[in-house]
């Protein structure tokens, strides 16, 4: 196995500029964690007061969702608190449970992804191998997304392999299933109180249309945007500054696609352990220093797409 080239961050900053772009702010993580939940929470109450704010509701929510998982990352890099068990306990009660992942599993399976990043050994190589696509798959995809049914797929291998159903009984699969169930009982536990908390304040249909629709598609789609962004159709594979796309975006981007500077991924594969909060400002602090120009960064995500989709018909229709 041949590990992905790293960056040496003393390569291009002083130790000085390093220790304050590298450093930890404690309460910045749980601020971000109570952050996502009040835009959550502030989405469904004004939903709730006015129906007809329940399609802008789906998207904020659903972009705070998959700002959950992203805090969650960044639980699984030990970069939410520098105490490790209130790290793992905001990664995984106050956001992966909720979402239907858990921190440590995740944290095992996604180190491996920076370790062979962009190699054939990447655990992740499957979400930008294909790419690029054509418009028409792209389109399909996105279909798929919006209209629940890869929320479905999902949750329902998820709860299968929970289940041990149709795993054959060998060592690995018995492991397989439990896992699953590490992560599908938190699951359960946290959505229930959710909706005990909805139904006591007497909007009981909040958590299935403010809750489960905004996580079954409009989260379901901005992940997939993000998983493309992040690494299909990146220039060079074994350059540690172009195997991974930072994405400038604008605001709204930043609101309904993009939260918590996720959209800053060559920085992150380039300085993992770097809190989400401090992605932004080496952006800068590397641009200053003309180092930008050297990384694969795109502006907008529809730019992005525009090249992940640049496959022609007729291509795909002779394959």
């Amino acid at each position: 196995m041949s590990a992905a080239a790293r960056i040496r961050p003393l390569d291009l900053f002083t130790r000085e500029e390093w220790e304050r772009l590298s450093a930890r702010n404690d309460w910045m993580g749980p601020l971000l964690v109570l952050h996502a939940w009040a835009i959550i929470a502030g989405a469904m109450a004004l939903a709730i007061w006015q129906p007809l704010l329940i399609p802008v509701a789906i998207m904020v929510i659903g972009a705070r969702q998959l700002g959950l998982t992203i805090l969650m990352h960044d639980a699984a890099h030990g970069a939410l608190h520098s105490n490790s068990r209130v790290n793992d306990f905001l990664g995984h009660w106050l956001c992966g449970a909720p979402m239907g992942s858990h921190v440590v599993q995740y944290r095992n399976y996604h180190l491996k992804h920076h370790k062979y990043a962009q190699q054939p050994e990447d655990p992740d190589l499957g979400l930008s191998a294909p790419f690029p696509i054509t418009k028409a798959s792209l389109r399909r995809k996105i279909i798929r997304d919006l209209t629940g049914q890869t929320f479905l797929k999902q949750r329902r291998n998820q709860f299968a392999n929970a289940l041990g159903i149709g795993i054959k009984p060998t060592k690995g699969n018995i492991n397989r299933s439990q896992s699953a169930r590490e992560a599908v009982i938190p699951m359960l536990i946290t959505n229930a109180i959710l909706f005990g908390v909805l139904a006591a304040l007497g909007h009981w249909w909040a958590y299935f249309v403010l809750w489960l629709v905004p996580m079954a598609t409009w989260m379901m789609m901005i992940t997939r945007l993000r998983n493309i962004a992040e690494h299909a159709v990146v220039p060079d594979n074994m350059d540690p500054m172009r195997h991974a796309r930072t994405t400038l975006a604008n605001p709204l981007e930043g609101l309904l696609l993009a939260p918590y500077w996720v959209n800053y991924h060559c920085e992150h594969h380039m300085f993992m352990h770097m809190p989400c909060y401090r992605l932004g400002i080496a952006h800068k602090a590397l641009a200053r220093k003309g180092i930008t120009d050297r990384m694969e960064v795109q502006h907008g995500y529809l730019s992005v797409l525009k090249v992940a989709a640049s496959k022609p018909a007729s291509v795909a229709v002779a394959a």
